[in-house]
């Protein structure tokens, strides 16, 4: 069953949302994290610029080997290209170790973490078993793709300015208009803009409001505002110090 992709899966193999499983997961990412951006922070600046490039590599090449996996199964189809905000960034971090932008870089902070988090904390793959490709798959990728981003900030490598943020709102609108015409053309749900997954937070303002599209108008100020909040605190407490001093 290692092998076995989520549209062979058989019923009540998976895992729970929130069981010992999901929050092992949810730990060891924790401890990644944190190990990880200790370790990062005590390189030098080539070795961290080496260091990125690595991780930044893996990453894509993890997603291609899962897709290649797809391919030999005879279970790959349009649904599973980079089109979902993860896959977008898993090409936008593939983009970073060849040109560093500050709108990409941005981008991946306030988008990239908060999304693969969000993903880690409502996982949609909960049907797939613990001993399974996918299933390892899906948590190490975004994990990773938290951990990337996070490197990136706790460096100062990454603009953080709202001015920023703004911008990557921007960016992400341009990018979710013409994935919903994928989505049209493909019967797809990238970006989750036809429906949403069960368990999604998205799947909260369908029932409340008729259409869980309301959600990105309303969530993105707030996921913004999260992202913004500890640096501007950070920010802020630096400055009293300075003026202590």
């Amino acid at each position: 069953m290692f092998f076995v992709s989520s549209d062979h899966i058989p019923e009540g193999v998976g895992f729970q949302a929130f069981g010992l499983t999901h929050i092992l997961w949810l730990l060891a990412g924790f401890i990644l994290w944190v190990a990880a951006c200790i370790f990062y922070g005590k390189l030098s600046a080539d070795k961290q610029k080496r260091a990125l490039k690595v991780l930044g590599i893996y990453i894509f090449l993890q997603e291609m080997a899962k897709n290649l996996v797809l391919i030999l199964l005879g279970d790959f189809s349009w649904g599973y290209l980079p089109f979902h905000l993860c896959g977008i960034n898993i090409l936008l971090i593939a983009f970073d170790t060849i040109k560093q932008t500050k709108t990409i870089r941005s981008f991946l902070y306030y988008f990239a973490i908060p999304g693969a988090a969000l993903a880690l904390l409502f996982p949609n793959w909960t049907k797939m078993p613990v001993w399974n490709f996918f299933h390892i798959h899906s948590f190490t990728i975004h994990i990773l793709l938290v951990l990337y981003p996070l490197l990136l900030v706790t460096t100062n490598q990454v603009s953080t300015e709202l001015k920023s943020a703004f911008k990557g709102v921007i960016l992400l609108i341009a990018m979710a208009i013409p994935v919903y015409c994928l989505n049209l053309l493909w019967d797809t749900n990238f970006m989750f803009l036809m429906k949403p997954d069960s368990g999604n937070p998205l799947e909260f303002f369908e029932k409340l409001l008729g259409s869980h599209l309301w959600g990105f108008p309303i969530l993105l100020p707030v996921v913004v505002l999260v992202m913004y909040l500890p640096i501007f605190i950070l920010k802020k407490r630096k400055k009293q110090a300075e003026v202590r001093c």
